[in-house]
């Protein structure tokens, strides 16, 4: 099986703790992306999600304009390292209930890997089940 360092992302995408969640909300959305890893002092000591921004925030509606990227974020960052297999994050995934895993290597973030990406490997080998759709033409 291929290791994550194939799949990963390698453009870390960041955004200070104290940034406004609005930012970052924004960032997720104008970037197509699901996740920020948040700095500290240059150090990465966490990450922020879309999940986190809907459960931690809007659903328990909080003014979204007044708080800050650390009192959501989901700390500390998991990291799993590059040469382990796909297989290993999707597991370690599922143990941790996450859907983002900093990949490092020697002890050091050099990427991201997402639930998605690990989706769309899988799909690149799998055979469809199911049939397509039929269009009406009606």
């Amino acid at each position: 099986m291929s290791d994550l360092a194939e799949i990963m992302k390698k453009e870390i995408k960041s955004i200070e703790a104290g940034e406004s969640l609005i930012m970052a909300a924004r960032r997720m959305r104008d970037e197509r992306i699901g996740s920020l890893l948040v700095t500290s002092n240059a150090d990465y000591v966490g990450v922020v999600t879309e999940t986190d921004v809907v459960r931690k925030a809007a659903a328990e509606g909080k003014d979204l304009s007044s708080l800050t990227v650390d009192t959501v974020m989901t700390k500390p960052v998991v990291s799993i390292e590059s040469a382990k297999t796909i297989r290993d994050a999707n597991d370690m995934m599922g143990e941790y209930g996450v859907r983002h895993l900093a990949v490092s290597e020697a002890g050091k973030i050099i990427g991201i890997v997402s639930v998605r990406d690990i989706l769309l490997y899988f799909k690149s080998y799998a055979e469809p089940t199911y049939a397509e759709p039929k269009i009406s033409q009606d």
